[in-house]
């Protein structure tokens, strides 16, 4: 990717976290921005560090109308190159409350879905494009402590491995990076239970940018979490069921 030319990138999820970060190092890489999340202040005080090249939009993936939403801010953002998502919930539920996994599947895989599938349309109509997204190592296999979360982030790494088929058998440009990290410190995890080999966003950030100027299709960040997952994939189900987690 050119880093001299003006390029165009949206960043659904940009309110916080890990979206926010990417954003800012877009932003000061010379990114003319389109953010979105469901809440517009933190967007708007992103906008303030410079308004001449960040465009807002409000916006939630579960709506109907949110891939309507994302057309607009493209247009307001005066095109797109890159898209990057970052919207996503999770949260252990060991009781198995309906209303805790259904949320999140609508978010995690309706409302990723409908967002994805927006950029997908739109990059295949321009001829080229990139889409990046944050899943999870979470998807490597089915856990017992948060089962939508995990079911829905396989999903995830799926379905864009799917989209990357797609475009190629098409012969359409469409770049994707799969971005898995493990436990970053963010609001998400936030809580009693104290998690291991916690990642600064910060750094996360750095990496996943890194990732998207390299064209990497799939980024385990970071390399504990590659030896982790690499050895995770190994263990045998009637093992894994078995562990205490």
């Amino acid at each position: 990717m050119d880093r001299n030319a003006t390029k165009r990138a949206i960043v659904v999820g940009a309110s916080s976290g890990i979206g926010m970060e990417v954003a800012k190092l877009l932003l000061s890489d010379g990114w003319h921005l389109g953010i979105a999340a469901r809440r517009e202040e933190p967007l708007l005080t992103l906008k303030a560090k410079a308004p001449d090249h960040v465009e807002v939009m409000t916006l939630d993936v579960t709506q109907p109308d949110a891939g309507e939403r994302l057309q607009s801010l493209i247009e307001k953002t005066g095109g797109m190159d890159l898209y990057f998502h970052a919207s996503g919930i999770g949260k252990q539920n060991r009781a198995l409350e309906t209303d805790i996994e259904l949320r999140t599947m609508e978010t995690n895989a309706v409302g990723f879905t409908r967002m994805v599938d927006t950029a997908y349309r739109f990059f295949a109509k321009q001829g080229e494009g990139h889409i990046a997204a944050i899943t999870s190592i979470a998807g490597t296999k089915g856990l017992g402590p948060a089962p939508a979360y995990s079911a829905t982030k396989a999903l995830q790494a799926t379905y864009l491995q799917a989209l990357e088929q797609q475009a190629h058998q098409s012969g359409l440009n469409i770049r994707f990076t799969d971005i898995r990290p493990g436990f970053v410190d963010t609001a998400l995890l936030s809580g009693d239970f104290k998690y291991p080999m916690m990642l600064r966003p910060e750094a996360v950030a750095h990496d996943i940018v890194g990732s998207i100027y390299k064209r990497r299709h799939v980024r385990v960040i970071d390399a504990r979490y590659r030896v982790l997952t690499f050895f995770w994939r190994l263990i045998p189900n009637w093992i894994w069921r078995r562990m205490k987690l």
